[in-house]
């Protein structure tokens, strides 16, 4: 292999037992970068044969929200997830779906999952037999939680795990309560820690004479937390905690986000120092008395101010604004929604977004990997895998299973390529 063709984590296999988006999305990182990813799910995972129409619309994951005769490989948020992986339907809840696992985990070098901490050892997968079966393996657990405590058998979510690490506490308006960021932000960040905790595992494995796995544990609700230190540490102090801020700053002034020419288009603009602001009162044609305001006089007169801004700002077309308000050295920011990044100048000169032709969803840009290595980038090798469309590959070609025997498999229910009627 020569070196244009070579991936970081070329010979890398992961399994892959992880649902929804933290697990996957890490997975995916892994996968771009050359692992092996097989993701292992049940028949029954991707939910039912038929969509309501109703649903379709909803949820607005389907491609022209359309069902399509196969709905369960063209649900949007599955197919942005899970490419450059191979999908091995099984049933772990079968003999002989433990019994295909048991066989795999010793040509693994990780196996990944984001349940509760008492799943894998209910499916007799604990990391005790895991590592029964491969002294080697690397296994990283994504719990809400963690291993122990009170609250380690809970069910979490990244939308619940977002308020109770202390992230929705500090969102929202003197005179409102507590907000939700509109995202599960508790995912986004548990992949990238899953992501660095599977490399960190394998880099250990390496440099070990003896190439011991280990098992790591990542609690969900711990990663959050690190989000918010400063908070946790500002909330030691005797002063009393300051009440929420909605778009404004603790130093700087004025902050906010501004309505702009045309249907809820909006612009971000900081003030950091006096020079942006003459230079913003006097791009917006301000009295000069404003323009001489000081930081305490600034932030005593927000209110004020905004009305000011807003005023302005809703006769400019939001991007020329943006980059006349950049010239001036203002830190000011459109505020786009998803059809503008896909848009987006900047991430169009990079191709950011990769363009994916999925046999089911058909071609749709992806948001690609941000990370850029100079000399062994990443490639996305393939599409999301359809519904066990890897199984008699991986289960024929890895563990060198008959046709009868696969055929077996099928007729029990172990494995399959369309959900369950």
């Amino acid at each position: 292999m020569n070196r244009d063709d070579r991936l970081p984590l070329a010979g890398i296999t992961i399994l892959d037992l992880t649902r929804v988006w933290a697990g996957p999305l890490a997975t995916r990182m892994l996968g771009d970068l050359g692992a092996d990813v097989i993701k292992i799910e049940a028949t029954w995972s991707r939910g039912p044969r038929t969509v309501p129409e109703v649903d379709v619309r909803v949820s607005g994951r389907y491609p022209g929200n359309e069902a399509g005769e196969r709905p369960w490989n063209r649900e949007g948020m599955f197919n942005k997830l899970n490419r450059s992986k191979r999908s091995l339907t099984l049933q772990l809840d079968l003999p002989e779906g433990k019994a295909i696992l048991e066989r795999l985990v010793p040509l693994a070098d990780v196996v990944i999952e984001n349940y509760t901490p008492r799943v894998m050892p209910q499916l007799g997968f604990g990391y005790e037999r895991l590592r029964e079966l491969n002294p080697g393996i690397v296994y990283v657990s994504m719990p809400g939680y963690g291993w122990n405590g009170p609250s380690r058998d809970f069910a979490a979510l990244g939308t619940t795990l977002e308020p109770e690490a202390g992230l929705s506490s500090l969102m929202g308006y003197e005179d409102t309560g507590p907000y939700k960021s509109g995202v599960a932000w508790a995912d986004p960040v548990a992949a990238m820690h899953g992501a660095a905790a599977v490399l960190m595992g394998i880099i250990d494995r390496e440099a070990d004479p003896e190439r011991r796995g280990q098992a790591i544990e990542l609690a969900q609700l711990e990663g959050m937390i690190c989000f918010i230190g400063s908070e946790i540490l500002a909330s030691q102090q005797p002063n009393q905690p300051p009440p929420p801020r909605g778009n404004r700053h603790a130093h700087f002034a004025p902050q906010g986000c501004y309505p702009c020419a045309g249907d809820e288009r909006w612009i971000a603009i900081t003030v950091t120092g006096d020079a942006e602001w003459q230079a913003l009162a006097n791009a917006a044609g301000l009295d000069p008395a404003l323009a001489a305001l000081t930081l305490t006089e600034r932030v005593r007169r927000h209110a004020e101010l905004d009305q000011h801004i807003a005023v302005w700002t809703r006769t400019h077309e939001r991007d020329a604004l943006e980059a006349s308000l950049q010239r001036l050295g203002i830190a000011a920011c459109a505020a786009n929604d998803a059809k503008d990044l896909v848009e987006h100048p900047q991430l169009a000169a990079r191709a950011f977004f990769a363009e994916i032709d999925h046999p089911d969803a058909g071609k749709h840009p992806f948001p690609g990997l941000p990370i850029r290595l100079s000399e062994t980038p990443a490639r996305y090798r393939r599409p999301a895998p359809g519904l066990g469309q890897h199984n008699r590959e991986i289960l024929g070609g890895l563990l060198g299973l008959d046709e009868s025997a696969i055929a077996a498999l099928e007729a029990r229910g172990v494995i399959a390529e369309e959900p369950p009627a």
